[in-house]
């Protein structure tokens, strides 16, 4: 690595699993090839030197869709932090649920408190959050790492075995489910936007109200006790609920109509394709106390601002996302999987009009920086999918949604990182990756899961939609 001759480094794990395999072949007298490479120098965890490229040689390459007539310009910007609070695994409810280490990289997040691989539609909306406005949905990527070959001091690794076994618990629990309201109203006029979110609010608290009286009275009255209970009383509750959005609408706008079909829920498991929130494999190495990885070692780089931002659709309105939707950007195997779902992301400060698929160099002044995009067409049905893809797509290179996906609030996360300028000269720093990806900056990838209220999402539609600058 340029400029860092003479300070490689074996790291801890390499170590070990050296001496391990010494033992090995001592003990078995058995003939192994190893890949460790020549004695002093570094394991295979550095990212490759033709992985970068100065800034200034990339040709602008990243402009917006022209707007229609009609489009949808506002955006809402939520304020969850920076991850001041070392909220760190490698885990990925989204992408692997259940799989605890499953990511063999590390994740930094932000929003929800309680992500882990076990996470599910309960344990997320149970959690506290970093979060200003309240929103308790979960936005989590790969960290990025100074690596200069010496030994970096790293936050202390946290276990996450308790979140992870309260989120198992969760899953295996019966849970009432309802439909999202939100996701299915009309535009809400400004002289109905307060009656709408209380309401809103008071159907999340119905919710919150069951799913206690379930707990409270588990093993109480015969085979029909939950329906007659707890299920029938809480349709009576929605109902009225919902008619009193209705009526605040239909004041000064065309009165919604069906929305009472909205009205029944159903008891299941606490949802979100994560099995019952069982762990399906078995656990791969967790971090280490200095919060490193095999393969995936250096100093933790907190981003110098984490930007979230939902944005509107050049071809239209939006409408609401429903809750617990799961979206993911980018691919974090592309050896594995090809580059179909690959994302360029990198930038620097003053030049996000041009996305590289390397690690960026900038020039004095400037900062590192990612941007990422997320899906923005829904098929209107579905929170997840098999692939956790199918279910919400990219619009076209004109911003429209293919027919029978509607638009929603697209996601936007920019992250700007203080990367010392002869650091990045150096190649010096990295993604964390799987390790079959060596750190290319081609596997950087984001996720989200939406845990918002339901007036929240309301609230950020209605700001998008009204082409407003909205700041929670």
């Amino acid at each position: 690595m340029p400029g860092n001759t003479g300070k490689h480094r074996i790291s801890r794990r390499t170590k070990i699993a050296t001496a391990a395999l010494a033992l090995a072949v001592a003990a078995g007298g058995i003939a192994v090839a190893t890949t460790f490479g020549e004695p002093g120098q570094a394991s295979a965890d550095e990212a490759d030197p033709a992985l970068y490229i100065d800034i200034l040689k990339v040709a602008p390459n990243n402009t917006a869709p022209a707007n229609s007539r009609g489009a949808s310009t506002g955006t809402f910007t939520v304020d969850c932090g920076r991850n001041e609070n070392q909220h760190f695994n490698p885990d990925n409810f989204v992408a692997q649920p259940g799989v605890r280490n499953g990511a063999q990289h590390l994740h930094d997040y932000v929003g929800n408190l309680s992500s882990n691989a076990d996470s599910n539609n309960k344990s997320l909306e149970a959690a506290g959050t970093t979060c200003k406005n309240g929103d308790k949905s979960a936005y989590f990527w790969p960290v990025v790492r100074i690596d200069t070959g010496d030994d970096e001091k790293n936050p202390p690794a946290k276990s996450p075995d308790g979140d992870r076994d309260q989120a198992a618990q969760d899953g295996a629990s019966p849970v009432i489910t309802c439909p999202d309201v939100a996701s299915k109203l009309p535009d809400v006029p400004d002289s109905a936007m307060a009656e709408v979110n209380r309401n809103l609010d008071l159907l999340d608290t119905q919710i919150d109200e069951a799913n206690k009286r379930l707990v409270s009275t588990r093993g109480q009255g015969g085979p029909n006790f939950v329906q007659n209970a707890i299920l029938g009383p809480l349709k009576d509750k929605r109902v009225a609920t919902i008619d009193r959005m209705a009526i605040a609408i239909g004041r000064t706008a065309a009165r919604p109509q069906g929305l009472d079909a909205l009205a029944p829920c159903t008891l299941g498991q606490a949802g979100g394709n994560n099995n019952g929130g069982a762990t399906t494999a078995p656990p791969l190495p967790g971090p280490d106390a200095n919060n490193e990885l095999p393969e995936n070692d250096g100093q933790i780089q907190r981003p110098a601002k984490v930007g979230i931002t939902f944005r509107g659709s050049p071809a239209g309105k939006v409408v609401a996302m429903p809750k617990f939707l799961r979206a993911l950007t980018g691919d974090a195997k592309p050896s594995i999987n090809g580059t179909k779902n690959t994302r360029a992301a990198w930038t620097c400060t003053g030049f996000e009009n041009r996305l590289t698929d390397k690690y960026p160099i900038c020039p004095e002044g400037s900062k590192v920086e990612r941007i990422h995009d997320f899906p923005s067409c829904w098929d209107g049905k579905n929170t997840d999918s098999a692939n956790h893809r199918t279910h919400i797509v990219f619009p076209d290179q004109a911003g429209r949604c293919q027919a029978g996906f509607k638009a929603v609030p697209q996601l936007r996360i920019t992250l700007v990182y203080d990367i010392p300028h002869d650091i990045q000269v150096k190649k010096q720093y990295k993604v964390d990756s799987f390790p079959s990806e060596k750190h290319n900056p081609l596997s950087d990838h984001d996720d989200f899961a939406n845990v918002m209220s339901q007036s929240i999402m309301n609230q950020l539609v209605n700001c998008i939609n009204r082409n407003k600058t909205c700041n929670a």
